[in-house]
């Protein structure tokens, strides 16, 4: 209750980058249940930022495209269970949330 939106934001993202790597060692471990729940819980990360994104600033449909991107790559990650996706995708959730810590140190 004493987190700031930035400092929450920052905490879905940390968390996303989290079950993606989860998800990169339960493929490694041919650990499917455990690849498969940490990719929906990724989905419902993805899910959350989207529907909580306040679609009143013009940088929102520039979010919204990258979160349908994420969220279209999770699917193919679920699909396919492709590693090489997991390590395409990572890098640019971590830009993101990087972007996020820069603004939210701005706004404070």
């Amino acid at each position: 209750s004493t987190m700031t939106q930035g400092g929450m934001l920052i905490l879905l993202f940390d968390e996303l980058v989290k079950r993606l790597t989860r998800a990169e060692f339960a493929v490694d471990a041919k650990e499917f249940e455990l690849f498969d729940e940490s990719i929906q819980r990724c989905k419902d990360i993805i899910k959350y930022l989207k529907e909580t994104l306040d679609l009143s600033y013009p940088i929102s449909s520039e979010l919204i495209r990258m979160y349908n991107f994420f969220d279209y790559t999770l699917v193919r990650i679920s699909a396919s269970r492709n590693k090489e996706l997991i390590e395409d995708l990572k890098p640019l959730v971590m830009d993101l949330r990087e972007t996020f810590k820069e603004a939210n140190k701005i706004a404070r």
